[in-house]
């Protein structure tokens, strides 16, 4: 099938073909004639699969038609879990529709300034890209028209749903006219999606293609076993050494950590930054672009980055710490192996991690191999049942910690409304801990040099001032 067969307008057709598209994806194949028509459709995608332009080319496809309401309200809204994928949609946007007259893209996102928004809204608006709780601020204070909404889009349903977002996406949903078509997409399709769209749609076609193992065959996935931190820093270098890697992206579980690896990763020599929910909206844009323009090698970074970063040049995805849930895995490898390449994802995993382990190999219905590198061997081998057995016959040479920092009073994690896990301080008989097994008399000692020797960083290097350490 060709797009031309879509019956897709002439401009949108044209620009198609400047990037380079010259057939649909399946889930553009299925679900594009049936948005056209006009049925509400909840389809399940996976990233990578071409779904921004499945719901997307139908939207501009409306827009090349006049409205039939007096407005300067948008005629599409598009919401989305996090900037990064917000950002994704509105340049994928303004790609397709750039001949067409009428398809202005705003964005409305947290983080952004407010006098920006105001007069961005002021002005005529096509098409509406925005995160739920920075639109529900400016629905409340009566600054934006759906008076000639025409179609709404649920972009990432699922991940909504998990981030707690679903109460704003209603309370949109509300202020949005009855008449409009509605899409919802999310990487599954599971009785919690179908309550969600009995609430949202109205009578939805369902769609679904792309398994989650099926997408995942250009992606080589391997896992090693961790005994510590030192361990896992060990194994981080010896990959980022492999010549074979282009750039990568490096998931921790926390801000904090992201911060204090990038810092570390940068002053053993490697081009990295950290990207997380507290840096700002410009200073998370402008890493973005430095990784598109080569200029980042080793972006470190929380989950959220997990969904909207599509950088052709990523091939690899490590995860220094396994995420919670499956699904994200999922879409932390997809950074990978996008648009038909092939990718490498490394996972490092201790011996706690088997119940993470297995949601996820049951998830995408692999199994991931273990490797080992020689001389970094773990010195403790996961049982087929659970738990850890010693080596009979250790074979190390890299002399390393035996702290394991999950094995301390940890701190205490409360999930954001961006998706990033916040974190709090505890206090052990033995003093603080960061994340890297390192004990503290108190939070700022964990930061500074303290004298003597110095602090060392995860690496084991010396630190000798407090202006290594990003603050809080």
């Amino acid at each position: 099938m060709s797009f031309e067969s879509l019956n897709l307008h002439p401009l949108i057709l044209k620009a198609i073909n400047d990037a380079g598209y010259t057939s649909p994806t399946p889930i553009q194949e299925q679900a594009i004639p049936e948005l056209l028509t006009g049925h509400d459709v909840m389809a399940s995608a996976q990233t990578g699969t071409g779904k921004t332009a499945a719901f997307m080319l139908p939207a501009l496809h409306r827009l090349a038609f006049p409205s039939q309401v007096r407005s300067r309200g948008p005629r599409v809204l598009v919401l989305t879990p996090t900037r990064e994928l917000a950002l994704q949609v509105s340049e994928a946007t303004a790609k397709y529709g750039k001949y067409l007259p009428r398809a202005k893209v705003v964005s409305i996102l947290g983080g952004m300034p407010y006098p920006l928004q105001n007069k961005l809204l002021s002005q005529m608006v096509d098409i509406l890209v925005a995160t739920p709780g920075r639109l529900v601020d400016h629905i409340q204070r009566g600054r934006i028209d759906f008076s000639r909404l025409e179609m709404l889009v649920l972009d990432e349903a699922d991940r909504m749903l998990d981030m707690g977002f679903i109460e704003d996406v209603e309370r949109i949903v509300s202020a949005t006219p009855a008449t409009r078509q509605t899409l919802l997409f999310s990487a599954t399709l599971d009785s919690a999606m179908d309550n969600v769209a009995a609430r949202l749609l109205n009578s939805p076609k369902r769609i679904q293609v792309a398994t989650s193992k099926a997408r995942l065959n250009n992606i080589e996935q391997r896992l090693h076993y961790v005994d510590d931190i030192s361990h896992k820093n060990q194994l981080l270098d010896h990959l980022l050494q492999d010549i074979a890697l282009k750039q990568a992206i490096v998931f921790t579980a926390t801000k904090r950590d992201a911060d204090m690896l990038a810092d570390s990763l940068s002053a053993q020599g490697h081009a990295a930054a950290a990207l997380h929910g507290d840096m700002s909206q410009r200073d998370r844009n402008r890493t973005l672009i430095k990784l598109r323009q080569g200029g980042i090698r080793v972006l470190v970074a929380t989950d959220v980055a997990a969904r909207g970063i599509d950088v052709a040049g990523i091939t690899h995805v490590i995860n220094f710490d396994l995420p919670k849930f499956a699904e994200d895995y999922v879409h932390r490898i997809g950074r990978t192996g996008r648009a038909g390449a092939s990718g490498i994802a490394v996972s490092f995993a201790s011996s706690k991690d088997g119940i993470h382990l297995k949601k996820i190999e049951r998830f995408t219905g692999q199994r991931i191999a273990s490797h080992v590198v020689p001389g970094l061997e773990p010195r403790v081998k996961p049982r087929p049942g659970g738990g850890t057995q010693p080596r009979s016959t250790p074979s190390v040479t890299h002399k390393r910690s035996r702290t394991w920092s999950s094995d301390v009073p940890h701190r205490s994690n409360a999930y954001r409304s961006d998706g990033d896990w916040k974190a709090g301080q505890s206090r052990s008989p033995a003093g603080n801990r960061d994340t890297w097994g390192n004990t503290a008399s108190n939070a700022r000692t964990a930061r500074a040099g303290s004298g003597g020797n110095g602090r060392r960083d995860a690496f084991g290097s010396t630190i000798g001032s407090s202006a290594y350490f990003r603050g809080k």
